[in-house]
């Protein structure tokens, strides 16, 4: 599951990948639950990037809520 137009990175590559990341632009971290991201959100703000924000509750919560016909896990 991805949303259109995001960027996936797994948690573990982050570090090595900040440089290809906007640290102006909105960035918005999602995982399956959502602890993940919340980590990778920390990082991101801890590294000076902008405006970071976590979905709470991950891709399972926005397929339920915001978009039920994507496919879930």
């Amino acid at each position: 599951c991805q949303l259109p137009g995001s960027t996936a990175i797994p948690l573990g590559a982050l570090e090595q990948r900040l440089a290809d990341l906007d640290r102006e632009r909105p960035t918005v971290c999602i995982c399956h639950h959502g602890v993940r991201s919340a980590h990778a959100a920390a990082r991101l703000a801890a590294a000076g990037f902008r405006t970071v924000y976590n979905l709470s509750g991950g891709i399972e919560r926005w397929a339920a809520e915001v978009d039920p016909a994507m496919r879930r896990y």
